[in-house]
């Protein structure tokens, strides 16, 4: 009997052996495969990538001068069924580092040999030709092992003389000289293209402001004119709405007039025989009665100016006879005062100025009550001397004055009248 192997597709399954001496060999990647018990030998093989990194280290070139390189290659073994038995026949039984060490050492002698063959220049400017031809070179010889590789690159190149370095600076300097000149020139053309952009740029907004412009204005007089037709037209439908509102006015006012017109007639004859019946009914009730009232009251008015006649009669008769009587009165009176003032003037006559005397010193109280009379209102009069016969001069003094005082009061002068005495027998 025997067992089913399985294997998946990153290895590669041999089965070797077989009845009766066969050396049949079985290759199987991601399948399975079966091998009899005792006389069948099952092995396996990875197919995964294997990394490399070849390096060689002071190696002169075609000019002398010692690099050291370093690269990294991607290697597998072909799938193929003569390769994959290449690789069987070679690697089988070994481990994967076993298989890195063959693979290695043979690119690291073609890398070798073909550094020897270059320039520095070549190997280190031209980095992806110098690996594409370590490839083509050494890819014939890991062929014939059943080896493939998948990629192989440059991954660094350095010297212990700093030929490189110098090589670099000679570069670094004519890279920087063409760079600034690039860049001078760069900004020059910048420079230039930039005005021109601008002035491209002002004349394209130039234009299209212009066009805006027109377009604008074109816009705001198709604008007017759309605006002028909409308010022609909503003006003729303004007023022909208007024309046939005022016509149906019209007519309803023709027709309102109508009806104020029949109601009005209406309106007439009731009012026509309205006035008929109040007309009667004033007759009836007040124009009758007042001819009545006025024929009455006109009798009254005849009557009462009958008896103002005479009663105003009497009242004249009446005041004639009462001033009749006062003027008599008043005659009688006139005639006695005439007759006491002749008795009083003869008197006055006969005594001369005695009797102007007397009528003076009748007088005189009345004058004096007069002038004193503001002297009543005052509670207190209080005469201020130091000296008591001043007081009495004063007074003496004041009585000196009273006949001037007399005198152009009345005209009467008291100093040439002589002493009259009088009833007592006393002299004034």
């Amino acid at each position: 009997m025997g067992n089913c192997h399985t294997v998946g597709p990153n290895e590669a399954l041999v089965v070797s052996g077989g009845c009766c001496g066969s050396d049949y060999k079985q290759y199987v990647f991601g399948g399975w495969a079966w091998a009899w018990w005792c006389i069948s030998d099952t092995q396996r093989i990875s197919l995964e990538i294997m990394t490399l990194q070849p390096r060689c280290e002071d190696v002169e070139t075609a000019e002398g001068v010692a690099l050291t390189v370093t690269g990294v290659a991607q290697v597998k073994i072909m799938t193929e069924k003569e390769l994959l038995a290449v690789a069987c026949e070679q690697f089988l039984g070994k481990n994967v580092q076993d298989i890195k060490n063959v693979v290695l050492q043979t690119l690291e002698g073609h890398l070798r040999s073909i550094l020897g063959t270059l320039t520095v220049e070549q190997i280190y400017q031209d980095r992806d030709q110098f690996a594409k031809l370590v490839r083509e070179v050494a890819a014939p010889d890991v062929g014939r092992m059943g080896i493939e590789i998948l990629s192989f690159t440059i991954k660094d190149v350095y010297d212990k003389v700093d030929y490189l370095s110098s090589l670099g600076k000679t570069q670094t300097a004519v890279v920087q000289r063409d760079a600034d000149i690039g860049v001078a020139e760069a900004e020059r053309d910048a420079g230039i293209r930039e005005a021109e952009c601008k002035k491209e740029m002002l004349d394209v907004k130039f234009m299209a402001d212009t066009k805006i412009a027109d377009s604008k204005r074109a816009f705001e007089l198709q604008k007017s004119a759309f605006s002028e037709e909409v308010n022609i037209k909503t003006a003729e439908a303004q007023l022909a709405y208007e024309l046939q509102g005022a016509r149906e006015q019209q007519k309803i006012r023709q027709e309102e007039i109508e009806i104020e017109v029949v109601q009005r007639k209406k309106q007439i004859a009731v009012e026509a025989q309205e006035i008929l019946r109040t007309d009667k009914e004033l007759i009836a009730t007040v124009r009758r009665p007042a001819e009545a009232e006025a024929h009455r009251i006109q009798q009254i008015a005849e009557g009462e100016k009958v008896k103002q006649v005479l009663l105003a009669q009497a009242e004249a008769e009446k005041i004639r006879k009462i001033g009749e009587a006062e003027a008599a009165v008043i005659e009688a009176m006139g005639k006695a005062e005439a007759e006491r003032m002749k008795l009083k003037a003869e008197a006055y006559q006969k005594y001369g100025d005695a009797a102007k005397m007397a009528l003076v010193l009748e007088a005189l109280p009345q004058i004096a009550a007069k002038i004193s009379a503001p002297l009543a209102k005052v509670d207190e009069i209080v005469v201020l001397s130091g000296d008591n016969s001043k007081v009495t001069s004063e007074v003496n003094r004041l009585l000196a004055e009273l006949p001037a005082s007399v005198h152009a009061l009345t005209g009467v002068d008291l100093s040439k009248i002589p002493l009259i005495k009088n009833a007592t027998g006393a002299q004034v």
